[in-house]
Formats: structure tokens, C-alpha cells, sequence
């Protein structure tokens, strides 16, 4: 494509429509409208010019507003999508399932579809994620195609216009004045602050420029914003996980490297009604029980630097601290926090061996129902053999016992019991109500005898350092809000010419009343001709227009 040459001489750039010198139209459309058009000041977007390297292509594909009107609908869509089922945050925490296996048994076939298309963790899927980046390039294309004309052409614009360029403006008037009319304009609207260039027999007097920028500095905050939800998939820069952890147990704290928290204890304290606690009098009534305080004393460890890899011992205590409810235990950026809490989880089950006949007892044995052993030795040559442990039994399947979780809430043993007097042994499979002989009667049995318990702490680990970034993104797309809001950029053209004749032509981006009013002190004090709205006229006429074709 070639340049467009002006008839003033100036060589403008492919797909101008208004000559960046003297203002002329250089299109046919322009030439033929009854007003200028002035967005983007009549200058070439790269995008209306150039289409045909494939950069051209995703850069005019990017630069659209309708893809990313499109993009941003879409994620929207998307996010209430999300709000179908359960995000996997929200998860009941009664439940150590896979997340997949979870929305499978709960939902069927829809939760499956739901978990495979990542709508269960909804703002971390790679698809989202994608999304979101795609709508930052269109973001910043976008803006980078009208920004960078927009800014030349006013940081270059002339003082004096053609005069079709003056009466093609929406505030145009022209008439008689004085010698002195042009100093009295310039003094006047230098007292309503605006800035005046001058120029031979022309005055440009302009303000309000930096409001033309707030669509820009938007675009910067979402950026900014967006730029920090995605850095949310960066290991380390945010974490939300959860952890379970058991009464005297330690464990590693997932996604904090190098650190391990044990449970000394946990503590729950209702309201009693009592003590000046009336106020939770109907509540109680009501629900039974509520909450006045649960906290996990915990004790917070780190590896050693020098520590061999697996030592047992190669743990260093940082502190101790009471985690309560709105009280986290916070370490080098993160905060561990008491979410819930599961009370009396069977620890460990005590059984008596014993003669089904004589109620002789031949020893007693504690299975850990955390970490079972396979053999189980007792008095009198005794052993009791674990075939198979299933911590939550929830049935049989083709003959095999099943288990709904690895919690044991219902624990179910396949267990072979070999004495003295059975020393090829007999199968049994035991639960807590229920004692089944697959193989016939047998003349031993495991008796229930007791069973130790311990509370579980549902804590939350998170750490989330895009939270500035976040911030920061929405204080500058507030700033631009405000800026393009709340400010307007007004211009004035004012020419005389060798007769004394006077061209006035104004325009603005919004606010044409805020700029009448200003015109308006101008004209009175520097006795500038009468000037009209067009558009006004414009839109009376093709009122009358269409009033005329109802008529006929």
C-alpha cells in the first residue's frame, strides 16, 4: 500500500483518513460525510492496513474488540459454569477420595464430565488460564493499535486546519471580528486554564489531554491484574492446600518445602449458656451444641540444612503456637489456618483371642489402624495373620471386600487365625458389628475389646504473593476509571483570516455542554462569531426526514 499525498504536499500513511497536517478528508467516505469523524484523530491503525504476513493476522485478530468482547464472555460463561458443582476447595472435608473418584461417585456422569473438563478447580485449569492470556494480548494489542496513532497525531497536531476541516467539526461558527479578537481569546482561555499554541493568524487552545488516556490506563490495570492471576499457576507464588492432620502425628506441609508441623493436641469449647453466655441460649436450643473455640497446639519444624536425606532426626523445631480459629500460624509467607475439625477417629481396635466354646482367652493384640502390621504374635504359640485391612468396608464386590475411603471409619479385617489346636489356621473376616467364616465354623475367634480414638485438625495452608500485584492492577485501572470519567479533553481551533473573518471550530471527546459553557464565555468576552451544533441540525433534519416519509 502507498502513502497518501495530501493536496497541502504532506505524505500521510496508508489508511489515513484525515491529513495529519492540514486536516483534510482523504477518503471518499469522509469527503461525502457531513462531519468529521475524530476518533483516533483520523489517523491509520495498523490494524486497517496491513493483512498479509500471518503477524498481520493475529495482530488484526487480537485487535478486535469484538474478540475481545467474545473472550471475556466466554470466561464468563465459564465462570458460572463453575458454580455448578462444588469447587475442589469446597470439597466436604469428611472425604480423602480423589478429587476424581469424588465428583464421579457424587455427580455420575455429569460430575465425571465436570472433573475431565476442569470445572472442578475452574480458575487453575490450563484452558482458563489460556483464556485469561488470551485476553491480555488482546488487551494489549488492542491498545498498542489505537494508542500509538492516537498519541502521535496529538503530540503533532497543527495549529492552523484547513477549512474543511473547520466546518466539518461538530462547534462550528464563522463571522466578523476585531483586530484584537485573537489576543482577547487567548487571554480568556488562559483563565479557564486551557494550554495555547499559536501560530501565524491560528490558536489551538486544548486541556484535558491526559483524560484521552483512561481507556489506556485501564487496559494497563487489567493487565497488571491479570498478569497476577496468572502467576498464581507459578509454583510458590500462591498456595491453597489443605491438610489433615491426626493428634500426635507430624507431616510434611504440602507445598512448603523444607517444613513439617505435628499435632500435640486438639481442643474444642462449647457454649454452655452459663457464665454470661445466655445470648447463645436459642442457639443452643436449637442446634444442641456450638462452637466457642477449637484450636490444634501444634509445633512447627524445619529440615537442617545439614540433615541426610530421610533422617529421622534431621528436623528443627521453629516454634510452637495454638492455631485457632482467625488466629493462623503465619512463617516466611505463609499461613496455616483451623478450618474444621473431625472428633473421635478410631486410632487403633483391641481384640482378645479366644476359644469360641470355653471363652478361654489366648492373648490379646491392638491393630494400628493407621499402619497395621502383617503378623501379630500371642501367648501360648498364638498368631493371628492380616490377610487384608479395608480401614472404611463398605460391602462385597464379586466376593471381594471394598473400601469407600482409606478413613477408618469402618474398619473390616480378613484376618487367619493359627493356635495350637488349628495349626493350618482359620479365616475369618471381622468388622465392628459383624464376624463372617467364609470357610465353614471356626473354633477361635477375635473378641472386640476396646478401641482408642483421636482427633483430626482440618487445617489450611496459604501463601499468596500476587496479592500486591492484584492491588496494584486494580488501584491503576481505578486511577484510569476516574481519568476517563471524570475528565474530558476539550479543544478550540480559532483562525482569522486576511478579510478579518473569524473560523471557530470546537470539539471534545465527551461533556459537549462543559465545552458550550466555555465557549460561551469566550465568545461574550472576545466578541467571537455566533457559532452552531451541528449535530444538532443534523439530527432536526433527519427527524424531519422521517416525519415526511410517515407522512407519505
Amino acid at each position: 500500500m502507498e502513502n497518501l499525498q495530501c493536496q497541502c504536499g504532506h505524505m500521510n500513511p496508508p489508511g489515513t483518513n484525515l491529513c495529519e497536517s492540514c486536516g483534510r478528508s482523504l477518503t471518499e467516505k469522509e469527503q461525502n460525510s457531513k462531519l468529521v469523524d475524530m476518533r483516533y484523530e483520523g489517523t491509520a491503525r495498523r490494524s486497517q492496513t496491513y493483512n498479509k504476513s500471518i503477524i498481520d493476522k493475529i495482530w488484526n485478530f487480537f485487535s478486535s474488540v469484538k474478540v475481545g468482547v467474545s473472550i471475556i464472555i466466554v470466561l464468563l460463561v465459564a465462570a458460572a459454569i463453575g458454580t455448578i458443582l462444588p469447587q475442589q476447595a469446597f470439597v466436604p472435608a469428611t472425604t480423602e477420595a480423589t478429587i476424581k473418584d469424588y465428583y464421579a461417585d457424587t455427580y455420575g456422569s455429569i460430575g465425571r464430565v465436570y472433573h475431565y473438563l476442569g470445572f472442578h478447580d475452574l480458575y487453575s485449569s490450563f484452558w482458563f488460564i489460556a483464556l485469561v492470556g488470551m485476553l491480555a494480548i488482546s488487551l494489549i494489542i488492542a491498545s498498542l493499535d489505537r494508542f500509538v496513532p492516537l498519541y502521535k497525531s496529538l503530540k503533532n497536531q497543527r495549529v492552523l486546519r484547513h477549512p474543511s476541516f473547520m466546518d466539518k467539526q461538530r462547534i462550528y461558527g464563522s463571522g466578523a471580528g476585531a483586530e484584537d479578537t485573537l489576543e482577547k481569546a487567548e487571554v480568556k482561555l488562559k483563565e479557564l486554564k486551557y494550554n495555547i499554541r499559536t501560530d501565524k493568524n491560528g490558536l489551538l487552545a486544548e486541556k484535558g489531554r491526559f483524560s484521552r488516556w483512561g481507556p489506556y490506563v485501564n487496559h494497563i490495570g487489567l493487565i497488571i491484574f491479570l498478569f497476577g492471576v496468572m502467576l498464581r499457576m507459578m509454583p510458590g507464588f500462591y498456595v491453597d492446600e489443605s491438610l489433615w492432620l491426626r493428634e500426635g502425628e507430624t507431616r510434611a506441609i504440602p507445598e512448603v518445602p523444607g517444613y513439617y508441623l505435628e499435632s500435640k493436641g486438639f481442643e474444642l469449647e462449647n457454649y454452655t449458656g452459663e457464665g454470661g453466655e445466655e445470648v447463645f441460649g436459642e442457639a443452643l436450643d436449637r442446634v444442641g451444641t456450638v462452637a466457642k473455640n477449637y484450636q490444634t497446639d501444634v509445633v512447627l519444624y524445619q529440615k537442617a540444612e545439614d540433615a541426610l536425606p530421610g533422617a529421622a532426626d534431621g528436623q528443627e523445631m521453629v516454634k510452637e503456637y495454638p492455631i485457632r480459629v482467625n488466629q493462623p500460624l503465619k512463617f516466611d509467607g505463609y499461613a496455616i489456618y483451623q478450618m474444621d475439625y473431625r472428633l473421635d477417629e478410631l486410632k487403633a481396635m483391641t481384640f482378645a483371642l479366644t476359644n469360641k466354646e470355653t471363652e478361654e482367652s489366648l492373648g490379646e493384640l491392638t491393630i494400628d489402624l493407621i499402619d497395621p502390621v502383617d503378623t501379630y504374635e500371642l501367648e501360648n504359640g498364638a498368631t493371628v495373620e492380616l490377610l487384608g485391612y479395608y480401614p472404611d468396608f463398605s460391602g462385597f464386590e464379586d466376593g471381594e471386600p471394598q473400601t469407600a475411603t482409606p478413613l477408618p471409619n469402618n474398619p473390616g479385617f480378613l484376618v487367619k487365625l493359627i493356635t495350637p489346636e488349628t495349626p493350618e489356621g482359620e479365616t475369618s473376616f471381622i468388622t465392628i458389628q459383624n464376624t463372617v467364616e467364609p470357610l465353614g465354623d471356626n473354633d477361635f475367634k477375635l473378641t472386640f475389646l476396646s478401641a482408642d480414638t483421636r482427633d483430626v485438625s482440618g487445617l489450611t495452608v496459604r501463601k499468596d504473593s500476587t496479592l500486591p500485584i492484584l492491588g496494584l492492577g486494580g488501584l491503576i485501572f481505578m486511577i484510569g476509571v476516574a481519568q476517563g470519567m471524570y475528565f474530558n479533553h476539550r479543544r478550540f481551533w480559532i483562525q482569522q483570516k486576511a478579510d478579518g473573518t473569524i473560523l471557530l471550530a470546537g470539539h471534545t471527546n465527551k461533556n459537549w455542554f462543559g465545552l458550550k459553557k466555555d465557549l460561551d464565555q469566550v465568545v461574550e468576552y472576545a466578541s467571537l462569531p455566533a457559532y452552531t451544533d451541528q449535530q444538532d441540525e443534523i439530527d432536526k433534519a433527519e427527524k424531519a426526514e422521517k416525519e415526511g416519509e410517515a407522512l407519505s
